[in-house]
């Protein structure tokens, strides 16, 4: 049997599975089978966990569809909850994650533990690059966007309408084929935003792995930089998704990104191997 933890952040799910005890088993194949919504345990992903210190860990994440992600955003601070529920940390505790994006510092900015175990985050997200970008879509259709690097790859488009409609198509099938345009030979995360202040923006995901989902940690953070740079917003902003606001702290270029937000821890058990 494999022991394993589900938590959330803003609905981005997660399982938490320590690299000890999948050690025997194909993580490509392991993930699929246990993330599969109606056949498995269902989740966004996998984070692989090993401890490598007394408040540090390392994680290698694996998507929905057994593919391997650099990092996520809400993946780490579900992690971040689970290291923390483990160790009783209090408020104020700071937390080290390795991730393949690099070293990610997590601070407990609070802990509730009223109905289960929840936490708020701070993470340091690095420092973001971002260049203005045109795709070309079949058909000739030209989408104007910018591309963000934050550990891993993004593609943000604004939007004017609520129903983050792009050139009079859904956003989704305008994701899909961002996602895996030839212009992006490993994909990349999709993003559309809507401005509804210089303090507030209103965003849509479209996640390499996944599909449409939820809530992106990496998703808020590379928007958020493209709002900030391109788009007139101010820092501190508030950054609201389907699954719950996150918000993006960031003082421009060549400084780190600091993104804060939930996470929860959902349940406890164990899997079958395949």
């Amino acid at each position: 049997m494999i022991p394993f933890t589900k938590a959330h952040a803003c609905g981005n799910d997660f399982l938490i599975i320590t690299e000890e005890a999948a050690a025997k088993h194909d993580p490509v194949a392991l993930t699929r089978r246990l993330c599969a919504r109606n056949t498995g345990i269902g989740a966004d992903g996998i984070e692989f966990f090993a401890w490598t210190g007394p408040r540090s860990g390392l994680v290698r994440l694996y998507n929905a569809d057994g593919s391997v992600a650099e990092i996520s955003g809400n993946g780490t601070r579900c992690v971040a909850a689970w290291m923390a529920e483990a160790l009783s940390s209090p408020r104020g505790d700071v937390l080290e994650i390795a991730t393949d994006a690099g070293l990610r510092i997590c601070r407990i900015n609070g802990v509730d533990r009223a109905h289960g175990f929840a936490v708020e985050v701070t993470t340091g997200m690095g420092v973001p690059a971002i260049a203005r970008r045109t795709v070309r879509l079949a058909g000739g259709i030209e989408i104007e966007g910018a591309e963000v690097a934050t550990g891993n790859p993004h593609f943000v488009i604004r939007v004017d309408n609520a129903h983050f409609k792009v050139a009079g198509k859904d956003w989704q099938s305008i994701g899909a084929g961002i996602c895996t345009h030839p212009d992006f030979p490993h994909q990349t995360n999709v993003e559309f935003v809507r401005i509804v202040s210089p303090a507030e923006i209103e965003i849509r995901i479209f996640e390499r792995g996944v599909g449409p989902t939820t809530s992106s940690g990496t998703g808020s953070s590379a928007t958020a930089a493209a709002a900030l740079a391109f788009d007139g917003c101010t820092s501190p902003l508030k950054v609201v998704a389907p699954g719950g606001p996150q918000t993006v702290a960031w003082n421009g270029p060549g400084t780190e990104l600091q993104l804060t937000g939930p996470a929860a821890l959902i349940a406890r058990g164990e899997a079958w191997p395949a």
